[in-house]
């Protein structure tokens, strides 16, 4: 990134700060422009506005827009690979069965939110909430009730994962952007996220569940005849066939491989996480000087759990025992990584463009004036990024762009505040990701997701997804504020 001197007052630079938040808006909002063309278009214009040097223009979009893409673009597509290879192999049925027959039957929307829980680390919002939905419906109809009680758990979990903890792209590109540690914001994600869903999206989902009785809707399948059973190891089905003699149409059975075994699936899932634990943990050690930093096994381990290693060592585990040793072809299992790719391009790009904002922001001086405001009313950095982030989201809806716009806007404030640890930092993250949560509603394509699958009208779902996404946003903030004062 280049330096360059501010050529604008404190004044000016904050106008023009706001002045680029409204146009942003008005760009997504209302001419429906797509965020990663309006994240760019702004940044060029506020370079303008605020006379970086038109030689350095390009130069400073390029450096924010590549610096956020070096650690997003390779977590996100790994983390779509890992989540695409469960997701196709049948994994998230033997979780949630697995936990239903271990939690029991009176607690299943306590098991299936672990479930949710546990699939949602490598697999985004909305590709876990399909996955997941026809188990919801099949259980909320064998054990009765209101589709809420164990839906709203569900669907809870995903959306703590997906804005809490990494490798999913918001707070992935937050962190990167505050320059937190990617190793602690898992941490803190997992610790904060875990009570937060606790309290937001499971005891609000037993209550909205008892308040609201909203009905399963009718299966697809309920006419279709069974399929013959399969032999040991295989899973039947039917595939379209040829045209027989008399010009109707055959089916001819094919076989699937059998879903893999809880332990796989669980081993898996935890398998990036204890590498990430084991950096961290080797880390902590070096700095409190129980272990010398410059030791092999330090920096082996270092490597080892960086969480872009991390997740490349899971994932190559995943291809082979989800796919080769499940009967899969090279080509087969090629294939369906392959595919986790085109859905997540549009996320990547956008928390590049977020980046390139920041880098704007960091090189017109804009960050140094709002730290200088903010340090003025006396409000902690933390705070200001939770407010900064709410209104995002409630103004245009999308929780990524919230969380990318939000960190570039408070990371040049973050870098002239003295005295923040790692921790904070980390913190910072998690107060964003709370704050991009909330209030989701009518410009949030979550809540259409959410009204649409469940059926619900406009009115029910404001009153139970957009209520309990206000808890989990709230309670995230609240436990990473108290957490900030003491540690």
């Amino acid at each position: 990134m280049p330096e360059v001197e501010p050529a604008l007052g404190a004044g000016p630079l904050l106008v023009i700060a706001a002045v680029a938040v409204g146009v942003l808006l008005f760009l997504i909002m209302k001419l429906k422009l797509h965020a990663f063309l309006a994240l760019i278009l702004v940044s060029l214009l506020v370079a303008l506005a605020t006379q970086i040097p038109l030689e350095d223009v390009v130069t400073t979009l390029t450096t924010g827009f590549g610096g956020t893409l070096a650690n997003v673009a390779l977590l996100v597509g790994l983390g779509a690979m890992l989540g695409r290879l469960l997701e196709h192999s049948g994994g998230a049925q033997v979780l949630a069965d697995t936990l239903i027959g271990r939690f029991g039957e009176k607690r299943a929307p306590l098991a299936l939110g672990v479930a949710a829980l546990l699939f949602g680390f490598p697999i985004f919002f909305d590709a876990g909430l399909v996955v997941f939905l026809p188990i919801v419906f099949t259980v909320a109809r064998r054990l009765g009730g209101s589709l809420l009680t164990y839906g709203l758990p569900t669907a809870g979990a995903f959306a703590v994962m997906h804005a809490f903890v990494p490798p999913h792209p918001g707070p992935v590109a937050a962190a990167e952007l505050v320059g937190a540690d990617i190793g602690l914001v898992l941490v803190f994600g997992l610790l904060i996220g875990l009570p937060t869903w606790y309290l937001g999206g499971y005891l609000f989902g037993l209550w909205a569940g008892r308040r609201y009785d909203v009905a399963v809707p009718p299966s697809e399948e309920d006419d279709v005849p069974s399929t013959p059973e399969a032999p040991e190891g295989t899973v039947a089905g039917t595939a379209p066939g040829t045209a027989d003699a008399s010009g109707g149409r055959r089916t001819e059975t094919v076989t699937r491989p059998a879903p893999p075994g809880f332990g796989t699936v669980l081993g898996i899932l935890l398998l990036p996480l204890v590498l990430i634990f084991l950096n961290t943990g080797l880390t902590t050690l070096a700095t409190a000087g129980a272990l010398e930093e410059s030791s092999f096994v330090v920096r082996a381990g270092q490597l080892l759990g960086a969480t872009p290693v991390a997740l490349l060592v899971t994932v190559l585990v995943a291809m082979v025992v989800l796919g080769r040793r499940r009967g899969e072809s090279g080509a087969e299992v090629e294939s369906i990584v392959n595919s986790a790719l085109g859905p997540v391009c549009a996320i990547i790009l956008i928390t590049g463009a977020g980046g390139m904002f920041g880098g704007v922001l960091r090189a017109s001086g804009i960050g140094e004036a709002l730290a200088d405001v903010l340090g003025d009313i006396g409000l902690p950095v933390i705070v200001a990024a939770f407010v900064i982030s709410v209104v995002l989201r409630v103004a245009q809806g999308s929780a990524t762009v919230a969380l990318t716009t939000t960190a570039g806007l408070i990371a040049p404030v973050v870098e002239a505040t003295d005295g923040l640890s790692s921790i904070d930092l980390a913190l910072i993250v998690i107060a964003i990701a709370g704050g991009a949560t909330v209030l989701s509603h009518v410009n949030d394509s979550g809540f259409w997701l959410v009204s649409r699958f469940f059926q619900m009208d406009e009115k029910t779902t404001l009153k139970t997804w957009t209520v309990m996404e206000t808890l989990l946003g709230t309670i995230g903030f609240v436990l990473a504020f108290v957490l900030s004062l003491f540690l």
